[in-house]
């Protein structure tokens, strides 16, 4: 099949690639000119396992193609894919400026039937806003359909889970645009839900929005095992063996971030908001995911007696791992009260650190794990990379001026923390 794919971040570069994998001919579109220049070379502008050898992969075998033209990629495709970036507005809501601007570009350039495929997470009613923008155009109604189909991907994990989905979503007002898709993606052989266009677009809201909640709660149980010397991984462990419930996402740590969760978090409040449902739940949930790295960070200060002249070590800067991306990271929270207290920081990161000392550059930026620990008042486990798990605490120890380790993701093991001598603090225990 012929596919476009406008938009080449996270979403719409995994989107393409894959896709041309699959054996589709897609043309993956940026208006950027370097990042274009530096895709035609098989250099991809972001950071996710696997995605430069299926980049390389599709450009040499001709099932890619780079282009900065979206009217170009319409007229040369039988499906488009509308990827862009929707960030919060200043009051939370979605800016879907770059949708508007695509969907202008592609009503332009229609000259045959096209599907047109929402696959940005958009609120309800973005589908109806694409199509009547298509059609302020003089495009005919017979000549395109617009779909919802929200992507459900995880950055670090992104190649797997566009390979193998839970689910498919296909939101349509006509059955023909949705058989399209299914046609698309019959060769993943996954379950599909085919439904309107208002459902797809808040089933990835609702989706996102109950996750970060489930996140949100165990952190709010993690204070209170702080306070009554409870074990929160086995707190966790009980919920999570529970069917209805299930293990995913009763990981107690420092809060959610990435480009995800906080927007869908607060667009789906505004969304409900617009429609007049005050969503009390929700708003908690982004009260709790704040306050909880706040509380790990009073935890530091507290048992450092302040952070003015101190050294303070940490260990990674990603939202996650597997990721360079920084946004919403509580490493930056954490970065951010540091240094405005006074400490000296060195960090740790194997791929975001350029990314981060971009906002802050005076922080020492070191190539190992253990450097952070020279001269060290205290470290602080921020992200969970694998790497962290193995560490040689003797090793990161014998350089620090007191063994203290703040861990904000519960990598470490309390056992060989206590064999080499470390004084080790835990979200969701009172040590």
């Amino acid at each position: 099949m012929k596919v476009a794919v406008v938009g080449t971040g996270y979403v719409g570069l995994v989107t393409g690639v894959v896709l041309a994998e699959l054996g589709n001919d897609v043309i993956c579109v940026d208006n950027d000119p370097a990042k274009v220049e530096k895709l035609r070379q098989g250099i991809p502008p972001i950071y996710e396992p696997g995605v430069e050898e299926m980049l390389r992969r599709g450009l040499a075998d001709g099932h890619l193609r780079i282009s900065d033209s979206v009217a170009e990629a319409t007229r040369a495709s039988e499906v488009v894919f509308i990827a862009v970036g929707t960030p919060p507005g200043p009051d939370g809501t979605p800016d879907l400026t770059a949708v508007r601007a695509v969907a202008h570009e592609i009503g332009k350039a229609i000259d045959h039937y096209v599907v047109v495929v929402n696959k940005s997470t958009v609120p309800v009613g973005s589908g109806d806003m694409v199509e009547e923008i298509i059609r302020s155009h003089g495009v005919p109604p017979e000549l395109f359909d617009v779909v919802s189909n929200p992507e459900f991907l995880r950055e670090g994990s992104a190649i797997h889970d566009t390979l193998e989905p839970d689910r498919i979503v296909i939101g349509a007002k006509k059955r023909e645009a949705a058989v399209k898709l299914v046609e698309l993606y019959a060769p993943l052989e996954r379950p599909m839900l085919i439904t309107d266009l208002n459902s797809a677009e808040l089933i990835k809201y609702a989706s996102n929005s109950f996750l970060a909640m489930k996140i949100s709660f165990i952190n709010a149980i993690s204070r209170i095992c702080e306070l009554c010397g409870a074990n929160v991984q086995d707190v966790a462990k009980g919920m999570g063996t529970d069917s209805r419930i299930g293990p995913q996402f009763l990981q107690a740590g420092l809060g959610w971030g990435g480009s995800c969760f906080p927007k869908d978090v607060e667009g789906l409040v505004k969304v409900a908001e617009q429609l007049g449902y005050d969503f009390e739940l929700l708003k908690a949930t982004q009260r709790i995911n704040e306050e909880q790295t706040l509380h790990f960070i009073q935890r530091i200060e507290e048992r450092l007696g302040g952070f003015e002249g101190k050294n303070v070590g940490i260990l990674g800067l990603a939202f996650k791992p597997n990721t360079d991306d920084i946004r919403d990271a509580k490493s930056l929270i954490i970065l951010d009260h540091l240094l405005r207290k006074g400490a000296k920081v060195r960090a740790y990161d194997p791929v975001a650190w350029q990314n981060v000392k971009r906002l802050f550059p005076q922080v020492d930026y070191v190539l190992s794990a253990y450097d952070v620990g020279v001269d060290a008042d205290a470290v602080v486990l921020v992200t969970e990379w694998n790497e962290f798990r193995q560490m040689d605490l003797e090793r990161l120890g014998s350089a620090m001026r007191q063994r203290i380790l703040f861990d904000g993701r519960l990598v470490i093991r309390k056992e060989a923390a206590c064999k080499a001598g470390f004084e080790l603090h835990r979200v969701g225990s009172r040590s």
